[in-house]
C-alpha cells in the first residue's frame, strides 16, 4: 500500500502558488507542440501555421474543459459559487469539454486559413495522450479522481480524503490513456493513416472512448452525480456517446473518395 500525502502546491513564488495541476497543463502542451513540430508536420503551410494553432488550442482546452465540468458535472454548485467557475487551479475540467472545445477552435482556425480541419485535429489526436498522461499524474498528485475501495497491493491511501486503501485509478488512466494510446496512434501514424485526414481523430477517439470506459470500473463515482443508468458513471456513459461518433467518423473518412 502506498500513502499518497502530496501537496498540490508544486512550489511557492512569494505567495503566488505554482500547482502541479498547472505545471501538467504546461509541459503536456509544450511537450505536444514540440512534437508536432519536430516529428509529425511534414507540410510547410501547417508547420507555418501551427504556432498560431496552438493559441487556439489553449483557450479551447481551458474553456472548453472547465465549461464542461461545471455544465456536466457540476452546475448546481456553481450556480450558488460562481466565482470559483475561474479557480481552474483548484482542479475541476472536463476531458470531454475540453475536446469539444478544441474541435470548436480548430474548426474556427481552419476555416480561418482555408484548411481542413481533420488535418489539425489529427495532429492533436497524436499527441494529445502526452498531455493526458501528465493530466492524470497531477490527477493522482492532488488526490482527485480516485479509485474505488481496494486491498490489492498497490492500492493507495489518499490521506487528503479518508483512511480507506483505493485503486490508484488515476495511474491506470495515465497508462491506457496516456502511454498506451500514444503507442496505439504511433502504430497507425507510421502506416501512413495521417494522408487521409481524419482517420487518426476517429482511432483517437475510440481508443480513448474504450480505455475511459473500462478503467471508470476502478473509478470512484462523483459524489454529486452517483450511478446512471445500467449502473455507470456520467464519465462512462460520455464515452459511449464518443466511442459511437469515433467508429461512425472513421467508417466515414475511411470510405471517403
Amino acid at each position: 500500500m502506498f500513502i499518497n500525502n502530496f501537496d498540490p502546491v508544486a512550489f511557492q513564488i512569494f505567495s503566488f502558488e505554482i500547482r502541479w495541476y498547472s505545471l501538467a497543463y504546461i509541459i503536456g502542451i509544450t511537450l505536444g507542440w514540440l512534437y508536432c513540430k519536430k516529428r509529425l508536420i511534414k507540410d510547410s503551410y501547417i508547420l507555418e501555421i501551427f504556432d498560431d494553432f496552438i493559441s487556439y488550442l489553449i483557450i479551447g482546452v481551458i474553456l472548453g474543459g472547465r465549461i464542461g465540468y461545471v455544465l456536466f458535472y457540476n452546475i448546481k454548485y456553481y450556480l450558488e459559487n460562481p466565482i470559483e467557475i475561474l479557480m481552474i487551479w483548484n482542479g475541476g475540467m472536463s476531458f470531454h469539454g475540453g475536446l469539444i472545445g478544441v474541435l470548436i477552435a480548430s474548426k474556427l482556425f481552419s476555416n480561418k486559413h482555408k484548411v481542413n480541419q481533420f488535418i489539425f485535429l489529427d495532429l492533436v489526436s497524436l499527441s494529445a495522450p502526452i498531455g493526458i498522461f501528465f493530466g492524470r499524474i497531477a490527477n493522482f498528485i492532488n488526490s482527485e479522481l480516485y479509485g474505488r475501495a481496494s486491498e490489492l497491493p498497490w492500492s493507495v491511501k489518499f490521506i487528503l480524503i479518508d483512511n480507506i486503501k483505493r485503486h490508484p485509478s488515476q495511474l491506470y488512466e495515465a497508462f491506457f490513456e496516456g502511454i498506451i494510446l500514444f503507442l496505439i496512434l504511433q502504430y497507425f501514424f507510421k502506416k501512413n493513416y495521417l494522408e487521409k485526414p481524419g482517420l487518426i481523430s476517429g482511432l483517437f477517439l475510440i481508443f480513448y472512448s474504450l480505455f475511459r470506459f473500462f478503467t471508470e470500473f476502478f473509478r470512484s463515482p462523483d459524489p454529486q452525480i452517483g450511478y446512471l443508468i445500467l449502473n455507470l458513471t456520467l464519465g462512462q456513459s460520455i464515452s459511449v456517446l464518443f466511442l459511437v461518433m469515433g467508429f461512425l467518423l472513421f467508417y466515414y473518412k475511411k470510405n471517403e473518395n
